[in-house]
């Protein structure tokens, strides 16, 4: 079988993004007949078909669906890869490591002690960002502390820092302020904040607890994410949601040996914790 290109997975990722041939090459900035032969081209040489046509829409097959999450996975390696092989060739290499503010439990000095301790190792720098699993995937970092529930880690290996049992974070002045425990129905009727991989959601903790208080919104975070809490809020275990497993994350694909160096670290702490 003939070796599939890049540049004709992206072509597919479009129309199975859009669904629509015609947007999809709008957006490619190619004709659509080009397109359609490239798909056609592609279908050939797979052996399957990708998509269901009609005159009405446009839908992917079971192989289509294989093709789009495996292409979208290739894609972002490649991204990642590139990335990173040029951030390996400056003179002053350096393993990125991405996480939210205040989001290492304050246990990341204590990994980068244990990570000092390790032979030679790249210095690290800390890189802070609300999506940090999309820094991962597209070579920004190395690796990140993750929280999981709700980070996506698929396609990523994990270590893991710590477990946490979830709290709502309420005003002081709230109705459920006082329990000793609520499940998430309780919640409902509230504008519950969304998770920070959001596109619109809040950019820093501190800010967050800042609209919290001010009766704006509500949270359900990891307990370390909630400390030191302020006077004019409250915390309430949520009962029926899983503990969140704080993360350290890197690419499955990496062979470095400073990451893997950083996960020893990790399993360290996590053993004295």
């Amino acid at each position: 079988m003939d070796r599939v290109e890049t540049r004709e997975l992206a072509h597919f990722l479009a129309v199975a993004d859009e669904l629509h041939f015609g947007r999809a090459a709008a957006l490619l900035g190619i004709t659509q007949p080009a397109l359609s032969k490239t798909i056609r081209q592609l279908e050939r040489r797979l052996g399957v078909e990708l998509f269901t046509r009609t005159s009405r829409a446009v839908a992917l097959t079971p192989a289509g669906q294989v093709l789009a999450r495996e292409a979208r996975a290739a894609l972002d390696a490649v991204t990642a890869a590139t990335a990173r092989t040029r951030r390996a060739g400056k003179r002053d290499p350096r393993l990125i490591l991405a996480m939210k503010p205040g989001g290492d439990a304050g246990l990341l000095p204590a990994v980068l002690a244990a990570y000092e301790r390790e032979p030679d190792v790249l210095p690290i720098e800390v890189a802070f960002g609300a999506d940090r699993a999309r820094m991962l995937r597209e070579g920004q970092a190395d690796a990140a502390l993750l929280y999981a529930p709700p980070d996506d880690v698929r396609g990523l290996d994990t270590e893991t820092l710590l477990r946490e049992p979830p709290f709502a974070v309420l005003p002081a002045s709230h109705r459920l302020a006082r329990r000793a425990g609520l499940c998430m129905a309780d919640l409902a009727g509230e504008n519950l904040h969304k998770h920070p991989a959001d596109a619109n959601a809040t950019g820093t903790i501190s800010e967050l607890m800042h609209l919290i208080a001010l009766g704006r919104t509500v949270a359900v975070l990891p307990r370390s994410l909630t400390t030191p809490l302020r006077d004019d809020l409250a915390v309430v275990p949520v009962t029926d949601l899983p503990p969140s497993n704080l993360l350290l994350a890197w690419p499955a694909h990496s062979t470095s040996p400073s990451v893997a160096a950083l996960a020893r670290a990790v399993a360290k702490v996590a053993a004295a914790h």
